[in-house]
């Protein structure tokens, strides 16, 4: 990689001849509402990384942050690692593997549906608490014991805050480990990925936290009118019907927290980290498990978030649909401060964003999708 770059705007790091645009479109975006807490941006084409930049007063390459959602990506790599492994069977039913599942009348999902956010279990009729959320082994017998928000199958909802502790309990019961335990022996260790589910302590010094949202007053007035109450779908699945409503930012900045590592929401890491886990995926699957888990399974009307056009695979979003430069099989995942990283195989492309402030409305930064058609472009003219 060449031409070093500080800029004016705070930016910094390397890249490759030809992607020189991803960088001026990167500094267009660090500055603002994202100069001062930070952003990272890095990309890799065809194993090479060719974008690693940052910007802001308080962030480094190295720097950590929380990338909440992203979490589900590393998450579900180890599920189709084991699914590729004969391990998991995706057309058996979730209570072959965890009977108590059964329960209210869910003994018919299928592993493959309960990862295409079918299962309708998005959280419990009386809340949890952040404490809780925390701790996968306290939500997975709730969530067992729980009658479904929509009969099973029917229909789909993201699972925001539960999925991981859904899938991971399946993982738990077929191989006796957990899902952290698994990513770090076969994914993060062998390739030096700086991407956590579970946070070691020693690296504390490196964690940078997420500061919340600054809405404009247009885009408050926004939020509130669009807000739902606490025991709507969307309330229940975002942790908002509990006795104390789960403050996302709170909830990642707090050390027992990142030291769980609860794989639906709160691994820690940065962007060299997902892009890295991203660049690997076609190393560590075969084609057809990959196929499996990029192909659509559940797309149009979200259940939970009412959004119109979401699209997901199996544990990842499938996000050929959202961002039309990508290739029909991209997967990956957004994350709330405003994070998304995936991979591109069609266009060898793998791709990281992660920034400290929320982004507005929620979910993946509007830049994603200009940083990514300039990742693209230049992937493409090399």
């Amino acid at each position: 990689m060449s031409q070093t770059i500080t800029t004016a705007t705070t930016v910094h790091g390397t890249v490759a001849p030809g992607f020189e645009g991803v960088r001026e479109e990167f500094a267009a975006f660090v500055g603002g509402e994202v100069h001062d807490p930070g952003a990272q941006l890095a990309a890799y084409h065809r194993g090479e990384l060719v974008v690693d930049l940052w910007g802001g007063d308080s962030v480094t390459g190295d720097s950590l942050t929380g990338v909440y959602s992203a979490t589900k990506g590393a998450a579900h790599l180890v599920v189709a690692l084991l699914v590729q492994d004969g391990v998991l069977e995706l057309d058996k039913e979730v209570a072959f593997y965890w009977p108590e599942f059964a329960a209210e009348g869910k003994g018919a999902l299928t592993l493959r549906e309960l990862l295409a956010h079918r299962s309708g279990v998005v959280g419990v009729d009386s809340g949890f608490s952040p404490e809780e959320y925390a701790d996968e082994a306290l939500l997975a017998p709730r969530l067992a014991a729980q009658r479904p928000f929509w009969q099973p199958g029917s229909g789909f909802g993201y699972h925001a805050l539960v999925i991981g502790a859904l899938t991971g309990e399946v993982v738990r019961r077929a191989t006796g480990r957990t899902i952290q335990e698994i990513f770090e022996e076969r994914v993060r260790v062998p390739y030096s990925l700086d991407l956590y589910l579970g946070f070691p302590e020693e690296l504390e010094p490196r964690y940078r936290p997420v500061l919340p949202m600054l809405p404009t007053p247009a885009q408050q007035a926004e939020l509130d009118a669009n807000a739902s109450s606490p025991h709507s779908l969307l309330g229940i699945a975002f942790g908002a019907n509990g006795k104390e409503p789960l403050d996302v930012v709170d909830f990642i900045n707090t050390r027992a927290v990142r030291a769980k590592g609860q794989t639906s929401s709160s691994g820690v890491g940065n962007a060299r980290g997902l892009a890295g886990m991203y660049a690997v995926v076609n190393t560590l699957l075969e084609p057809g498990t990959y196929s499996e888990f990029s192909r659509i399974h559940s797309s149009g009307r979200d259940l939970v978030t009412g959004e119109l056009d979401q699209t997901f695979g199996l544990g990842f979003q499938a996000l050929g649909q959202k961002y039309r430069p990508l290739g029909a099989d991209a997967i990956g995942h957004s994350g709330a401060a405003g994070a998304l990283a995936l991979a591109d195989p069609r266009n060898g492309v793998a791709y990281a964003y992660t920034r400290r402030r929320m982004a507005f409305p929620g979910g993946a930064a509007p830049e994603n999708e200009r940083l990514i058609a300039a990742v693209l472009r230049a992937a493409t003219a090399r």
